[in-house]
């Protein structure tokens, strides 16, 4: 027996009802997996940060450009992070450069720390 039309309005109410209820799942799904996925983006970019370096230029005219590691809240403008490599190059280009003693980047360079600057002189800086 075919359903009468309230009964047809009723079942097609429930069906909207029932479709309401899965958008709000997938919305709510959709949300919960841009949040990982901004989450995972913001890990990535630290660990980056982590294994890479940046370089302060000097202050002053007499002063001298210092080296941090990518992620020291010293010197918080980020221009370019640096590879090793280039952190080498920046030690033979730079020899007045000088490394920030709050965030030690020597250590993840796999260096001693180095001497302190003698008078008017340039650091010892070796890298293994």
């Amino acid at each position: 027996m075919p359903l009468s039309i309230a009964e047809r309005i009723e079942k097609h109410r429930t069906l909207l009802v029932w479709l309401r209820h899965q958008v709000a799942v997938e919305e709510r799904t959709i949300r919960d997996l841009e949040r990982e996925e901004a989450d995972d983006q913001r890990r990535r970019e630290q660990a980056h940060r982590e294994t890479t370096w940046k370089l302060q230029p000097a202050r002053a005219v007499q002063g001298h450009p210092m080296l941090h590691r990518g992620n020291c809240g010293q010197y918080t403008r980020e221009f370019g992070l640096l590879s090793r490599d280039e952190v080498v190059i920046a030690f033979q280009e730079l020899p007045d450069l000088e490394m920030c003693v709050i965030c030690a980047p020597w250590g993840s360079l796999g260096m001693d720390r180095p001497t302190p600057r003698p008078a008017g002189g340039k650091p010892e800086v070796e890298f293994p």
